[in-house]
């Protein structure tokens, strides 16, 4: 799992009239794809996009709430407009998403010129809330029963909003949020509170979608999901007869998904993002296998390699549960690579309980890991657990699992040298001018000569070198 931190570019209508909005986008994937959508239903309603704060009417955060650090640079943020908001009072400030859904009310105590607080299903009304607001200023303020600050936290039904309103940027590559939500109750995680329970999308909606950003220019598109593998589980069974789908009890499932979109002309890469143990099946792994537009990585969380920890954190698998799950990929889909999150220093983690996680980290032998110390969160039953491992132990635990993270990496990237891939170079490369960069089949970034006109072209690339995170090779 990444985390970062997005602003909004500017349209290429900058320059038009109307009510200039700046979003900036902290956390994962999701969280940039739900930015995407609120830009586009902006642009729709007649607002401009700028590239800056200091140029908007209407700046809006998109925010994560993780982890507890990730709340506290969102803070730190707002703290940073309040100068411009007491200069400019019609400024109209928000925060959207995750922690909007968490913190509510504590946003306002905290940030009291923050004017908007809009949880994670309310994105589809934000130009209308902006409006009302603005409405109310230019009408003399807040009277009674219209307080001049809005709060819209409640979960109404909306799982997707219309793409063709989006804003396209320019690039290759797209996101695709197939479903909302987590049905899981992991104990130190906030997602299900924030994001609500799941809602799977129509197949034949989402082809929709996808058709629609191929025409934009996108080729490389990203599934996005809490649980991306449970897609479809909240879907009723097909009645007697109808066709029916990978999943159980005949539901549609992503192997279908998978197989829906590897058809779609100019659509060259399907990535994934993320998948939960308990929901890997071997159709899903043939699905992989069959479909060769799909890329050969996936993120399969194993968050910790004790059983007794997983217990605590109510993963919902054991140990031999996830190797099962890992021989069923790697038997059907031999070039696959794996990523793992981890978290060390959860309530109750001993020291033998932390070694039988590097020893796992060393036995699945996963391309990438991402290792996190547990802190807690409020609302989450973890919270209620006590937080007995000291901070020292945690940052100790949290090092040495990196540097095994390190090692595994290495030698999972090693074994590509001397291979030859075919690479679509999706970017230029950030580090080294005349340089491209692009992933492999099976998901590895890898760079390579190329100017940057030539980003979009595909290229034969062999692997001559190697780190823990990345290829480099020569043109073949």
């Amino acid at each position: 799992m990444s985390l970062a931190r997005v602003e909004t570019k500017a349209s290429p209508a900058a320059a038009a009239a109307g009510p200039a909005v700046h979003v900036v986008t902290f956390g994962c994937q999701m969280n940039k794809y739900d930015s995407l959508l609120v830009e586009g239903r902006f642009v729709g309603d007649g607002y401009r996009l700028v590239a800056s704060m200091e140029e908007a009417d209407v700046v809006l955060f998109n925010t994560c709430a993780v982890r507890e650090h990730a709340e506290e640079r969102v803070y730190s943020w707002l703290g940073e407009l309040k100068r411009r908001k007491r200069e400019h009072p019609d400024l109209v400030v928000g925060v959207l998403g995750c922690m909007a859904q968490r913190a509510e009310e504590e946003i306002f105590e905290r940030a009291g010129h923050v004017d908007l607080v809009v949880g994670t299903r309310r994105f589809h009304q934000l130009p209308e809330l902006v409006d009302e607001l603005r409405a109310r200023r230019a009408a003399g303020g807040a009277r009674p029963g219209r307080p001049e600050r809005l709060l819209a936290t409640e979960m109404d039904g909306v799982v997707a909003v219309d793409r063709a309103r989006e804003v396209y940027t320019g690039g290759l590559h797209g996101y695709l949020a197939v479903m909302r939500g987590c049905d899981l109750n992991c104990t130190y995680c906030i997602v299900p509170r924030t994001r609500g329970r799941v809602a799977s999308r129509p197949i034949a909606e989402l082809v929709a979608e996808a058709r629609w950003m191929v025409e934009q220019g996108v080729r490389v598109i990203t599934l996005l999901g809490q649980t991306l593998n449970s897609y479809g589980e909240d879907f009723d069974p097909p009645m007697s007869g109808a066709a029916r789908g990978a999943g159980r009890d005949g539901r549609p499932a992503l192997a279908d998904l998978l197989r829906a979109l590897e058809p779609l002309a100019g659509l060259e890469r399907i990535r994934m993002i993320t998948l939960h143990p308990s929901y890997v099946t071997r159709e899903l792994a043939r699905a992989i296998a069959d479909c060769a537009k799909v890329e050969r990585f996936l993120p399969l969380p194993l968050q910790s390699g004790s059983d007794h920890v997983l217990r605590r954190m109510k993963r919902g698998y054991n140990l031999e549960l996830y190797r099962r799950r890992i021989a069923i990929l790697r038997e059907e889909v031999p070039d696959i690579e794996l990523s793992s999150d981890w978290i060390v220093g959860f309530p109750g983690e001993t020291d033998a309980d932390f070694e039988q996680s590097e020893r796992a980290l060393a036995e699945f032998g996963f391309a990438q890991s991402f290792v996190f110390r547990y802190s807690p969160r409020p609302g989450t039953a973890a919270a209620d657990l006590s937080d007995d491992v000291p901070e020292a132990i945690k940052a100790e635990r949290n090092t040495r699992l990196l540097a095994a993270a390190e090692q595994a990496g290495r030698r999972r990237m090693e074994r590509q040298i001397g291979s030859t891939k075919d690479v679509l170079a999706e970017e230029p490369s950030e580090r080294r001018a005349g340089s491209l960069r692009g992933r492999t089949r099976e998901g590895l970034a890898i760079g390579f000569p190329g100017p940057a006109e030539q980003v979009g072209s595909w290229f034969r690339v062999r692997v001559e070198h190697a780190s823990p995170y990345a290829l480099s090779g020569t043109l073949v």
